[in-house]
């Protein structure tokens, strides 16, 4: 398949906004949304208040800081590398969970005022060398910002430079805070750089799947579960190493547990070397994990087996699910997601008979780069119990706010812990989707029915948190519709 949105010979890469005509702002509902994603349509409408989202480099860095064995060299002021702590630390424990040693480093420039007029790139040189004195990794990165772009500093040049001198990787990374308001977008980029730096053309064919996922809590679980059907699975980037990180255009297939995490990466092996990238529902849910399981059965060769064990499952659980849906069916909730959830999320809670009353995602991305819509999207159009209405509201937490007084939800789904907690205190059940494989396959849609019921049938915590505290939004704020925040389309 041809992609022509991935350059590999460019350092840079383009905006999720540029390349996929992604948006940040949308009202409206499901029908409208798929039907002007078929007529490529789709707008973006901008606010006239905007509160704060999140960085893409942050998403970068957190990404390449997974890798085992590199360093990240941050030019930036001091400020931005607050995100150093949290990467370096999370790093550490989930190698320790695998038995493995996490020696990657992230440093900052620490830029200041003289290097913001008169440049920094003296300094960044000779911190990238003590860095590779020091530390011996085995490839490395160097990130721009917010301050390094504005001022035009030379990341390339200086690479380039480097590689003549250093016998190892070394991967200008263009993060630049301002470049895009889709902090997914950070995925990409950092994806790009593995892509260029490290990805080798393939010497021979391994019997392996790329999976890209987060945080790899069920790592054992998907171990055995490929192991099944006569395949190694390489986790991507949690615990990886370059030298594994060179070997992905070997590999049967890449699959991701996240669409808008891995639709870069899956993209450019096919396009780039030719492996198969999974592009099907993501595995949450009944229908999802099935359609996923088949289409990989598929592309490699294992057809058989994979409805062996689509039979032995179904056998155990469908029953089981089967009953919870029933004792869930006629709730309504609302659902507040990266939008490679809360597609996702919605048909799992039709699956589960539970009503969508609003969905709203923190972006949309109308096509994805292979030229097609979302799977999930796309699954909607077509088999969605009811047309609710849709947003998109870039972590907007006033919106979503306002969104759950009006609809008056028995439940509220959210993957980020903030607008979680704003939920509860308005007094609304509330699920926090922190884990990416807490609807994995049969037994994750299980023990999510039992999560769910739980929740709905003991309101206590809830209750008492709403009726002691008070909230910054007042009933003038309550009443405004929120699709008057957004310019006319």
């Amino acid at each position: 398949m041809k992609i022509n949105s991935i350059n590999i010979r460019s350092s840079n890469v383009r905006t999720r906004e540029n390349r996929l005509g992604s948006i940040t702002g949308y009202q409206g509902d499901l029908a409208n949304l798929t039907r002007q994603t078929r007529c490529g349509q789709v707008k973006n409408r901008e606010r006239c208040f905007s509160q704060s989202s999140t960085c893409l480099s942050s998403c970068a860095i957190s990404q390449l800081t997974r890798i085992m064995d590199v360093a990240v060299i941050y030019h930036t002021p001091a400020g931005c590398t607050a995100v150093a702590p949290g990467s370096t630390v999370i790093g550490e424990q989930l190698a320790v969970k695998v038995g493995k040693k996490y020696e990657t480093v992230i440093i900052g420039t620490d830029m200041n005022e003289i290097d913001t007029i008169f440049g920094g790139l003296t300094s960044l040189r000779e911190i990238v060398l003590k860095t590779v004195e020091t530390y011996r990794p085995k490839a490395l990165f160097i990130s721009g910002s917010c301050v390094s772009g504005v001022i035009g500093e030379d990341i390339d040049g200086l690479v380039t430079d480097l590689k003549s001198e250093l016998d190892i990787p070394v991967i200008a990374v263009h993060c630049e805070g301002f470049k895009s308001r889709i902090w997914a977008s950070g995925f990409d980029i950092a994806d790009h750089a593995v892509l260029q730096g490290i990805v080798k053309p393939p010497k021979e064919k391994r019997q392996v799947i790329n999976f890209k996922n987060f945080y790899e809590s069920h790592r054992q679980e998907i171990t055995d579960l490929f192991a099944g059907f006569g395949v190694k699975t390489q986790f991507l980037y949690t615990n990886s190493s370059v030298e594994d990180l060179s070997h992905l255009s070997e590999s049967l297939a890449t699959v991701c547990i996240c669409g808008t995490l891995g639709t870069y990466l899956g993209n450019g092996l096919e396009s780039l070397y030719g492996v198969p990238y999974i592009r099907t529902l993501n595995p949450m849910g009944v229908i999802g994990y099935e359609a996923w399981l088949r289409e990989i059965g598929r592309v490699i060769n294992k057809i058989y087996e994979v409805e062996s064990y689509i039979e032995r499952e179904r056998a155990i659980y469908l029953p089981q699910i089967t009953a919870l849906a029933e004792q869930l069916a006629g709730l309504r909730a609302v659902i507040g997601m990266g939008p490679g959830y809360t597609y996702e999320v919605a048909r799992v809670l039709q699956e589960l008979g539970i009503e969508v009353a609003w969905a709203a995602a923190w972006h949309y991305d109308y096509k994805h780069d292979n030229g097609q819509p979302p799977p999930a999207m796309d699954f909607l159009d077509k088999h969605a119990a009811n047309n609710f209405p849709l947003s998109v509201a870039d972590q907007q937490n006033f919106e979503v706010m306002n969104i759950l007084n009006t609809q008056q939800p028995d439940l509220y789904f959210s993957r980020h812990p903030g607008s979680t907690v704003w939920a509860v205190k308005q007094g609304i059940a509330s699920v926090y989707v922190a884990d990416e494989y807490m609807i994995f396959g049969y037994k994750g849609m299980l023990s999510f029915a039992k999560t769910i019921l739980d929740t709905v049938r003991n309101r206590s915590f809830e209750k008492n948190l709403a009726a002691h505290t008070r909230m910054p939004y007042t009933d003038w704020w309550y009443r405004q519709n929120n699709d008057a925040l957004l310019e006319k389309e």
